[in-house]
């Protein structure tokens, strides 16, 4: 999890600054762009490692209850 929300905030860092570096904004403000895309991409990653997560579990727990029993040998 550690992992992911990291990448999400380096993620949202990245082109949140070069956005607003390209828009041709003032250093302070290119920071402070950077830093909120910093913390809203950490928080969409977050939720989307969430979301696969779950759709994972619910297809292994699917396919368990789908397949037969297989029978034991003696």
């Amino acid at each position: 999890m550690k992992f992911v929300f990291l990448n999400g905030g380096f993620a949202g860092f990245i082109i949140a600054g070069a956005g607003s570096y390209w828009a041709g904004h003032p250093a302070d403000r290119v920071l402070f762009d950077a830093a909120v895309g910093c913390l809203v991409g950490a928080i969409l990653f977050r939720w989307f490692w969430t979301v696969l997560l779950r759709g994972v579990r619910d297809s292994l727990s699917a396919r368990r209850a789908a397949a037969p029993a297989a029978p034991r040998s003696k």
